[in-house]
């Protein structure tokens, strides 16, 4: 198994964005069936991006479809736009062309956040309790996810954290609401720190040149206050997927 505890990121670095996927999608089905083996089902939030979605492209595909305990797997979100499930920029139609709608994957055991809705507060304020009820959460308690994906920007956001946002102080909600000016659509929801940072295994997929000297700041300062900087498992494992590109800044001493 990948990875280490206690929130010290394990940083791969494979050739290309092919061989970057293909890894992903080989360690989330390693993932799955340990945690179905351990306590009866598997509990993913899917990222959004083009990184991600090769990945579920190849889940998708022979083998590891095959492999995949689908009847056993509850896939959440952690993030959205304030989007229609149909709409292009829709992180839930992307996994949905990519995977969902491909696998046998029981339909109630996907929960898609709705960014349509009027009232985004109220919507993010559904998402979390909904969240708390498949996870049978005690009042003040944080859901454990088996696994939460994500990405990271050029300017070093994660989900829909962004770099300033007053969300990166949460404590309290594991969803919020964030209106990021900067975005091309700025209406987002988001899982708080709190929640990613209480997950058994959090796996960044990070692909491209572009994402080289964010990517750096964010590996190489411990004082970073760039929001993927402050994902840190406090009971967890954290690994870094990267492709060679995306690699190109670091020290090999941080990858291999």
């Amino acid at each position: 198994m990948i990875g280490v505890m206690d929130g010290a990121p394990e940083i791969i670095v494979t050739e290309d964005h092919t061989a970057l996927a293909e890894a992903a999608a080989q360690a989330i089905v390693e993932i799955a069936v340990e945690a179905v083996n351990a306590h009866a089902r598997f509990t993913v939030a899917l990222a959004g991006g083009s990184t991600p979605r090769a990945t579920y492209e190849r889940l998708a595909r022979r083998p590891l479809r095959d492999r995949m305990p689908w009847d056993r797997t509850w896939i959440f979100f952690g993030d959205e736009r304030g989007v229609a499930p149909d709409h292009p920029d829709s992180n839930y139609r992307m996994a949905n062309q990519a995977l969902l709608s491909k696998v046998p994957i029981p339909p109630r055991q996907i929960s898609r956040i709705r960014g349509e809705a009027e009232d985004p507060e109220v919507a993010a304020a559904e998402y979390a309790r909904h969240v708390g009820e498949v996870f049978e959460c005690k009042r003040g308690r944080l859901p454990r996810f088996d696994l939460i994906l994500l990405g990271m920007g050029v300017d070093g956001h994660t989900g829909s954290l962004f770099p300033g946002s007053p969300v990166l102080k949460e404590v309290f909600r594991p969803v919020a609401a964030v209106h990021a000016a900067a975005a091309s659509i700025p209406q987002r929801f988001t899982f708080t720190l709190p929640v990613i940072n209480a997950a058994a295994h959090v796996m960044f997929l990070v692909a491209g040149a572009e994402k080289a000297k964010v990517l750096k700041a964010v590996l190489g300062e411990p004082s970073s206050a760039l929001p993927a900087a402050m994902v840190r498992p406090t009971n967890g494992r954290l690994v870094w997927l990267l492709d060679r590109a995306a690699a190109t800044l670091l020290s090999p001493a941080r990858g291999r």
